[in-house]
């Protein structure tokens, strides 16, 4: 019996896009690499606001555990997914946006302005990445070899005990 291919959303932030006058080039790029990594992808595409992208993400949580947005990570006014990120999760894990800067920073030192951020709600995993489609698969790319282990990780058992005999306080 095959296993079921695990499932991401991809929501791409962008007025243009939403609006039908600009092509989702990001969110393609996204989906098409989240596919050739085992994963069944449905794709979402919201105004950069900041209503709009909760919704999506409250919405996309009870069904995905992983989300992946594209877009309004930069300095306009306009650019709020980090906030709507940052309503809507329990918590952060900044070690991974970290990750992506990084990667980002050793091809453009632009990768430094974005303000992507990647946290937990209940049991999925959001990851904001830039809205360009070079910036949002480098960012992908710089996380890819540790996805499995989260999103394993979040989806349980919790068992943090400690074994008789161990100094391991879990972690």
């Amino acid at each position: 019996m095959a296993e079921t291919p695990r499932s991401a959303l991809v929501i791409t932030a962008s007025d243009g896009a939403a609006a039908g006058v600009r092509e989702d080039t990001s969110g393609a790029s996204v989906g098409e690499r989240l596919e050739a990594l085992g994963f069944h992808v449905v794709r979402r595409l919201v105004s950069d606001d900041l209503a709009a992208i909760e919704d999506a993400l409250v919405e996309g949580s009870a069904f995905h555990h992983l989300i992946v947005t594209t877009g309004g990570t930069g300095l306009t006014p306009r650019d709020v997914t980090p906030q709507a990120t940052k309503t809507v999760i329990d918590y952060e894990v900044p070690g991974l946006a970290e990750a992506m800067r990084a990667a980002g920073r050793a091809t453009t030192p632009l990768a430094d302005l974005s303000r992507g951020v990647v946290g937990v709600r209940g049991r999925t995993l959001i990851v904001n990445l830039p809205g360009s489609p070079k910036g949002a698969l480098e960012s992908l790319e710089a996380i890819a070899p540790v996805l499995d282990h989260a999103l394993e990780t979040l989806a349980g058992p919790y068992d943090h005990a400690i074994t008789p005999g161990t100094t391991d306080e879990g972690g």
